[in-house]
């Protein structure tokens, strides 16, 4: 649907999907759940397209590009008064229902399964998405600190891509860009960092124009906001950099003051066994120290720190969590205005709260709901 001069969406990552199959019934029941529902309340006009963030796993995308399937599903597309305009490519393998944690960001952009798989997944945007909006591909941050990857073996492959996006963008007449996707403890992970990647990354290119179309940043207000990051400062200097906002995730993270024993006590109950939940913890001089995971944090005596900490775990972008806890919301509200300053700097937008199938129960409420939610709240904010 339109928001404003954007195209928004939420990311269908939500629902737990690892086949084609899988991923169609979701489509078929949740996602236009959400559709009726929106339109039920009078959100979304009766005729006016609906557009889905997709998420495909490696698998799944392989089995979407066999025989009919992809023409099949251009077709229920239309039928349905639906649009595919971006699809997340961060997790490769399954995303629900297993230990997920660091390994989300395995096959690494070192490894050709990471090449392919993307290489994939835009040959379905480039088939599906309209033309006049082009299609947006999310992946991770090339890494994980963890891993110790070879970065010379990332550009590289990152260039080599840029170029064969470059072709297939101009042979289908659609604007076609990939976003790196910041996360605390990725290999980029903040804006300093990502700056100097693309420095590097362009200083070894011929192409440098023709890359910074291609690639950019997928800018996920979850992931600034845990780097205690100022959206505007954020969003200008990487502009100004000339690097591409490919996306921006509509995400939020929670916050809390680590000398209450009580905030203490209830971000425990976050913790849980599928996702990392990194903490980054920003003590009164500014002073940044970041955490793998939750456990992690709890283990590090907070009681002995000043500031604040906040915690990668995306609750819904209306939820306003009971005290001693917060929310980086207002790096969400502060996002959106700076887009109505910039209108045409990213027309792609994406509600992205995969976590709640691991939401504590004071949080959760039916899946379709809890989305509507989310559209009502965006739609509610001033670009």
């Amino acid at each position: 649907m339109k928001f404003h001069r954007a195209h928004l969406a939420y990311c269908t990552n939500i629902h737990p999907a690892g086949n084609w199959e899988e991923t169609r019934h979701c489509l078929q029941t949740h996602t236009l759940g959400v559709r009726n529902l929106l339109i039920k309340n009078g959100i979304l006009a009766t005729n006016e397209p609906f557009a889905i963030g997709l998420r495909l796993s490696a698998h799944a995308a392989s089995e979407l590009l066999q025989g009919d399937q992809l023409a099949r599903f251009r077709d229920w597309l239309a039928e349905t008064n639906t649009y595919v305009f971006t699809i997340n490519g961060f997790p490769y393998g399954n995303f629900h229902g297993t230990r997920v944690k660091e390994q989300v960001f395995a096959p690494d952009w070192t490894h050709r399964d990471r090449v392919e798989y993307t290489k994939n997944l835009f040959k379905i945007v480039a088939s599906i998405a309209p033309a006049n909006c082009g299609g947006s591909v999310s992946t991770l941050p090339v890494s994980h600190k963890t891993f110790k990857a070879d970065e010379a073996i990332i550009r590289k492959n990152l260039i080599n891509f840029a170029d064969w996006l470059d072709d297939l963008s101009a042979r289908t007449g659609k604007d076609l860009h990939l976003g790196l996707e910041p996360e605390p403890l990725g290999h980029i992970e903040n804006t300093k960092e990502s700056l100097a990647f693309f420095d590097r990354l362009t200083n070894e290119t011929s192409h440098p124009t023709s890359l910074l179309n291609r690639i950019g940043i997928n800018y996920d207000c979850c992931h600034f906001a845990l780097q205690f990051e100022d959206a505007k400062h954020s969003l200008d200097a990487l502009t100004h950099a000339g690097i591409r906002i490919s996306k921006v995730h509509l995400s939020n993270a929670l916050a809390l003051d680590p000398r209450n024993p009580a905030a203490i006590a209830v971000i425990a109950g976050f913790d849980e066994p599928v996702y990392s939940h990194q903490v980054v913890h920003q003590n009164a001089s500014g002073t940044l120290s970041r955490f793998l995971d939750l456990p992690d944090f709890l283990r590090a005596t907070p009681s002995n720190l000043d500031g604040e900490a906040r915690v990668h775990f995306h609750i819904p972008l209306d939820a306003k969590p009971s005290m001693p806890l917060g929310s980086t919301s207002d790096h969400v509200t502060d996002t959106l205005s700076w887009l109505g300053s910039h209108p045409d700097a990213c027309t792609h937008l994406e509600i992205e709260t995969y976590t709640w199938g691991v939401l504590p129960n004071e949080l959760r409420r039916p899946v379709e709901e809890q989305i509507a939610a989310e559209y009502r709240w965006v739609l509610a904010q001033n670009m």
